[in-house]
């Protein structure tokens, strides 16, 4: 039975693109064949925030944590094209990734976060900045920096979280809806991730960073589709596409998820299934449409939220996301969905004793597990049970997907042993069945 478990749970992330105005002039050859980074599972102990003292399950808990604070950030705060940052929690990402920025190049270790648009990092001089493990980096030593001026066309796009000061240096304001911010300056500088060297990238230097921030990594790498991401900005390079393939829970520590951009980042070959990417608003999101979910042969009709953002149209009515764990669902449609997995099990359910989960079980072993099939238009992804069932504690398997009240995601578990890519070009999202332990 292919059930995960949590050895090692929460390798679970989220991801960040940033986008660029110039050209990419000082590319060293072999990117333009495309390359790869590893993402580097938060709380595994390979990064730095791992912390041996936490039991397997405590990391487990706060991976599903994340997801249940981000459902209720957006509950609070609904979806809008000027608030949409403000509804993000600041410390979300379950993956991380190592890119520089700075010339000489200054390491940073960042949240890679496709739910988020702009790459920010802490600064001197300080105003209030997070204790962090990796010096905190200086603009003023880097030969390649610049502030950008509040008449820009990039300043225009940071919108509601534009500010300018009396020097007319351009400046953002980013507040999470955890009570966490970032304040700083717009700037320009040189970016080097894997083996791409990208001049006068726009990332956000911030000097007054304060809140629920992890001190192990040093900012964030936002992996959206706003004109502020990496992805964005890389692609004249890149040619809008990029890919990841997510180990699932239980692999060994010292293999890890990769993600690959430009050709590297194209998913061909038999099994692949496309669906395209809705246009809406806010550009941060990765819109698909889902159009049914079925439990084993009984298809069921996907019905969106009563009153919801998302409700206007049929069209790009769930958002995918690398950085949620969990998949959330409309709380009418999910309980039909709920109710048809149980009874297509059978068997002894249990409670969560957290009140997260449900159904769930003591164990897997004598279930049949149904084969869930997610159908999106114009293609169809089935799931395999450690897409849809986790171990939550020492003496219970639980359903990975669960009821939230405005926003639909499809979260990462239901991605992992997948190898999926994007283009921008053509618009597409693609899943390809892969052992992603082997790619």
């Amino acid at each position: 039975m292919e059930v995960p478990t949590p050895k090692f749970l929460l390798y679970t992330f989220s991801f960040i693109f940033f986008v660029q105005l110039s050209v990419l002039s000082a590319t060293e050859p072999s990117s333009r064949n495309g390359f790869t980074v590893d993402l580097i599972p938060r709380d595994s102990p390979l990064s730095p925030s791992y912390n041996p003292s936490e039991t397997r399950f405590d990391r487990l808990q706060k991976a599903f944590r994340r997801s249940v604070a981000l459902a209720q950030n957006f509950q609070a705060n609904g979806v809008s094209t000027n608030a949409v940052e403000s509804s993000l929690i600041s410390n979300r990402g379950a993956y991380l990734m190592n890119i520089s920025l700075g010339t000489p190049p200054v390491k940073m270790l960042g949240i890679a976060d496709t739910g988020s648009d702009l790459i920010w990092r802490q600064c001197q001089p300080c105003v209030d900045c997070y204790e962090q493990v990796e010096p905190i980096f200086d603009p003023r030593k880097s030969k390649t920096y610049k502030t950008l001026k509040c008449d820009g066309k990039a300043c225009g796009y940071l919108g509601a979280q534009a500010t300018c000061g009396a020097n007319q240096t351009c400046g953002y304001s980013y507040s999470y809806g955890d009570g966490s911010h970032t304040y700083g300056d717009l700037a320009i500088d040189t970016l080097k991730v894997g083996t791409a060297t990208v001049p006068k990238v726009i990332f956000g230097c911030g000097h007054d960073n304060a809140g629920s921030f992890d001190g192990n990594g040093s900012g964030l790498i936002g992996l959206g589709g706003g004109p502020l991401s990496m992805i964005s900005q890389l692609r004249p390079l890149i040619g809008g596409r990029f890919s990841y393939c997510l180990v699932p829970i239980g692999t060994d520590a010292t293999v890890a998820s990769k993600m690959n951009f430009g050709r590297r980042g194209i998913v061909s070959g038999a099994g692949v299934v496309k669906t395209s990417i809705a246009e809406r608003d806010p550009k941060t999101f990765f819109y698909l449409t889902l159009e049914s979910i079925s439990v084993g042969n009984k298809k069921l009709a996907y019905k969106g939220f009563v009153k919801s953002p998302l409700e206007a149209t049929d069209e790009g009515n769930i958002i995918i996301d690398s950085g949620t764990t969990l998949t959330l669902l409309p709380a009418d449609f999910y309980s039909v969905l709920e109710s048809s997995v149980a009874d297509a099990i059978g068997g002894e359910r249990f409670s969560d004793p957290r009140n997260v989960f449900g159904p769930c079980y003591r164990s897997m072993e004598g279930l049949t597990i149904p084969t869930i099939t997610v159908h999106f238009s114009g293609g169809d992804v089935v799931l395999k049970p450690l897409n849809t069932f986790v171990q939550v504690d020492e003496r219970l398997f639980c359903f990975s997907m669960i009821p939230a009240t405005d926003l639909a995601i499809y979260g990462n578990l239901a991605q992992m042993n997948f190898l999926v890519g994007y283009d921008l070009n053509s618009r597409k999202v693609s899943f390809k069945p892969t052992d992603c332990t082997k790619y």
